[in-house]
């Protein structure tokens, strides 16, 4: 079924349509939440909340001409109306370690099973501005469309495509560039063979 056809099922009411469409979004919603605000726990009330949002609105009528990208434009909404609380910003000077270093471990695990390209993409991503990071999560990781994107962030599609080019280029550049460590890599294994020679 289509998320038209499922929500126009959800606005009758239909329990199966709305068990179907939070199937189909809660992972996708979820990952993207994670990944926004290094915190599970909290990225798990706003999946919650998006999904309310969305109930509230189909009692009242009014069913999104696209449902994809009216969800991932009220959790963005979600996550800036958190970074502006008085209560987030409390946390921030009171804590001293930034939110994401309570996720850090597990997604480091996760990481060194598959390729360590990922984790310098990741690592890059961070430098990259605010809004070239959001395409880039949405459009690689969310599998959102151009137009799509262009909804949730409310851009021009011009603005959109920049933006993706130039993220794109900033994350070719520092991924090609040579790292001191990597010079240095071979250096404990050379040196390992060598102390073994000498006993």
């Amino acid at each position: 079924m289509t998320d038209d056809e499922l929500l126009q099922g959800m606005a009758r009411g239909d329990q199966a349509s709305f068990e179907a469409f939070v199937h189909r979004y809660h992972g996708p919603l979820s990952g993207y939440l994670q990944r926004k605000l290094r915190d599970p726990v909290k990225a798990e009330d706003f999946v919650q909340e998006t999904f309310l949002r969305l109930i509230r609105q189909l009692n009242e009528r009014k069913i999104p001409d696209n449902a994809q990208a009216w969800l991932y434009r009220v959790a963005l909404n979600l996550c800036r109306d958190h970074w502006k609380s008085g209560q987030y910003q409390a946390d921030s000077r009171r804590i001293a370690e930034p939110p994401d270093r309570a996720d850090e471990r597990p997604s480091v695990v996760e990481l060194a099973e598959r390729q360590e390209t990922r984790r310098e993409i990741l690592e890059s991503m961070d430098e990259l501005p605010e809004v070239q990071r959001d395409i880039i999560k949405l459009r690689f990781y969310q599998d959102l469309k151009l137009q799509d994107i262009a909804s949730v962030l409310d851009l021009p599609l011009g603005s959109v495509k920049t933006h993706l080019y130039k993220g794109l280029s900033r994350l070719k550049t520092r991924l090609l560039s040579p790292k001191p460590s990597d010079r240095t890599a071979d250096r404990p294994k050379g040196g390992t063979r060598h102390e073994h020679a000498n006993r």
